[in-house]
C-alpha cells in the first residue's frame, strides 16, 4: 500500500461528469468504505440534482452540484476553483466526461465525430490538465480517469471513441508519471463493455460488466496504488494477445 493509503483515503470527493453511472457507482463504493462529502459537476443540473439525492439516500451526509461544461475548456479554469473551493478542497477527483457517439469506421457524421473528439478528449483532457495541476499544488490526492479498452489498440469498430479515449489515456498515463513524486496518484481505468445508459440497446460484448463491478475493481486498485487497471481485470490479458495480432488479421475484427 501507498504512502496515500486505501481507497478510503480522502473524504472530499470532486465528480467531472457528475451523472455518469460508472463514477456514481465508485462514489457508492468509497462511502461504503468510509463517510464522503461529494461534489458532483455537470452539464444537466435536474439530473444532477437526481444524482446527488441518490448519493444522500446512500448514506453521503454532504453532497453539492455545479455546473461544468466540457465542451467549453475556456471556463474550466474558473470552474474547477470554484468546485474546489465549495468543497474545501479534494482528495479524489474522477474524471468520467464522455460520449460513445456513432459505431463503426468512417463515420457518416463527421460533425457528430469531430463532437465526439472534442468532448473525450479536448474537454475531458482541459478537466484533467486543471483538476492535476490543483492536486499538485496541494501536494496530493488520487485522480481517477475513466478511460476504455478502446484506448489500447484501435479498432474499425470504434475508430473515433477509440481515438478519443486513447489520447486521454495517454496524457493520463504521462501525466501520472510526472506527478508521481510530488503526491499525485492518477489511476486510469479501462473498462471494457458496461452495463449503462450508454451502451443500452448494444449487443454486449464478451466479458461485458456493470458499473457496480468497474467500481470494485477501482477501489481495489487504489488500495494496491495501482497506475492503471481494467475491468474486468482479465481484459489485461485479452488486451496483450490482442496487441500480438498483425494487422492484417486484426482489421478484419468487426467489432
Amino acid at each position: 500500500m501507498t504512502a496515500l493509503g486505501a481507497g478510503s483515503a480522502g473524504r472530499r470527493v470532486l465528480v467531472l461528469g457528475g451523472t455518469s453511472e460508472i463514477a456514481l457507482a465508485i462514489v457508492r463504493e468509497l462511502q461504503r468504505r468510509e463517510a464522503r462529502e461529494v461534489l458532483l459537476a455537470g452539464r444537466d443540473g435536474p439530473a444532477l440534482a437526481h444524482a446527488a439525492e441518490a448519493l444522500r439516500d446512500a448514506g453521503c451526509a454532504r453532497v453539492l452540484t455545479a455546473s461544468v461544461d466540457a465542451l467549453a475548456p475556456e471556463t474550466h479554469a474558473g470552474a474547477l476553483a470554484a468546485a474546489f473551493d465549495e468543497l474545501g478542497g479534494a482528495d479524489i477527483v474522477i474524471l468520467a466526461v464522455g460520449v460513445l457517439g456513432e459505431r463503426g469506421g468512417m463515420p457518416g457524421d463527421i460533425a457528430g465525430a469531430v463532437g465526439v473528439l472534442q468532448t473525450n478528449m479536448v474537454g475531458a483532457g482541459s478537466l484533467l490538465l486543471h483538476a492535476a495541476a490543483r492536486l499538485r499544488d496541494a501536494g496530493r490526492g488520487w485522480l481517477i480517469v475513466l478511460s476504455s479498452v478502446a484506448a489500447e489498440r484501435p479498432r474499425r469498430a470504434n475508430a473515433v471513441y477509440g481515438a478519443s479515449k486513447a489520447g486521454l489515456d495517454s496524457l493520463a498515463q504521462s501525466l501520472g508519471d510526472d506527478l508521481h513524486d510530488r503526491g499525485v496518484r492518477i489511476l486510469v481505468v479501462r473498462p471494457g463493455f458496461v452495463r449503462t445508459r450508454m451502451t443500452a440497446g448494444l449487443d454486449a460484448a464478451p466479458l461485458a460488466t456493470t458499473p457496480d463491478a468497474v467500481a470494485s475493481v477501482t477501489a481495489l486498485a487504489m488500495d494496491r496504488g495501482a497506475h492503471t487497471v481494467w475491468a474486468p481485470r482479465t481484459l489485461r490479458l485479452v488486451m496483450l494477445a490482442m496487441g500480438l495480432i498483425p494487422r492484417r488479421l486484426f482489421r478484419r475484427i468487426e467489432r
